[in-house]
């Protein structure tokens, strides 16, 4: 049994440390307010973005797992005093730092994604992702720091509620058999990353030194688009067939006035009108994980909404 600190408590937190804490870990959970404990998880209040503190925090900690994340649109001011902090903290305890990445970072792109492409971002919130891991892994090249990046598409699966796009405004309406509005072209292809699998990735790569100093892509299921994706889950609801339209752009400003999440999404937009596809094959060609299948996420994901109801 090994000490793991574990920054954050959104889905993929969760879902790590508690996969963590089931295989017998000690596991500590940082977030600002904290939490009551739960069985083999400690919660403690604390700004993750002070160094000291979050140093003190991880010390004898196997490993640090970055999963917290600034609302979107704080992400400039926010992200890089916590990537910092998280540097310090694993430079100064030794604890393999293991990023919670995603794909802003390459930017636009028109071919599969792999991890070989440039951040070539130029937007904001890509350019904000792309210097956290050139930090981490400038500290790691000059043998400062242990670390490594571990990159997801859009999170699907149970836990994944209001920021999910398949999530909290899709799987309600579908459970009762209305029309669903999705971001982009309903019928572009789409990755969409199963977060059980993104928990066991940070896990199995935090403990395989040959994944240390670069990124890896998360073990994803075939792309499918969103209306193959609503399909699935009707199915698996047992439902009439479900209506998918495209969230109109007028209607996308307008709603952007109200809600800061959907304001700063236009950034990436590019990602819903056309295919985005994403290729773990270095992944798989080194590690165990491979991607849930589709028909297990859909079965997991409408019993977990089910069981809110």
């Amino acid at each position: 049994m090994t000490f793991h600190l574990v920054v954050g408590y959104g889905p993929a937190g969760a879902a790590t440390a508690r996969l963590l804490a089931g295989q017998g870990h000690e596991v500590r959970v940082v977030t600002r307010s904290g939490r009551p404990a739960e069985p083999g998880i400690e919660h403690l209040a604390l700004d993750a973005a002070n160094p000291e503190r979050l140093t003190e925090a991880a010390r004898g900690a196997a490993a640090l797992y970055g999963c917290a994340a600034p609302p979107l649109h704080r992400w400039a001011a926010e992200w890089p005093p916590l990537a910092s902090a998280l540097c310090t903290a694993a430079e100064a305890t030794g604890a393999v730092l293991v990023l919670l990445g995603n794909l802003y970072g390459y930017g636009p792109v028109d071919r599969p994604l792999t991890e070989d492409l440039p951040l070539a971002a130029t937007g904001s919130k890509g350019r904000v992702r792309a210097a956290i891991w050139e930090q981490a892994r400038t500290l790691h090249e000059a043998g400062r720091i242990r670390a490594v990046e571990v990159r997801a598409s859009d999170f699907f699966g149970p836990g994944v509620t209001v920021g999910g796009h398949l999530a909290a405004r899709v799987v309600p309406p579908i459970l009762a058999g209305k029309p669903v509005s999705v971001l982009g072209d309903p019928d572009a292809p789409h990755s969409w990353t199963y977060l059980p699998d993104v928990a066991t990735a940070l896990v199995e790569l935090a403990g395989d030194e040959r994944a240390w100093g670069r990124a890896w892509h998360v073990p994803t299921a075939p792309a499918r688009s969103a209306r193959e994706m609503v399909a699935g889950l009707a199915t698996e609801a047992k439902t009439a067939p479900i209506a998918v339209r495209p969230l109109p752009p007028a209607m996308l400003r307008l709603a952007g006035l109200f809600s800061p999440l959907l304001r700063e999404l236009r950034e990436v937009r590019y990602q819903f009108d056309r295919p985005f596809v994403v290729d773990a094959a270095a992944y798989e060609s080194v590690f165990a994980l491979r991607a849930t299948p589709v028909e297990e996420q859909f079965r997991a994901t409408v019993e977990w909404w089910r069981d809110r109801s």
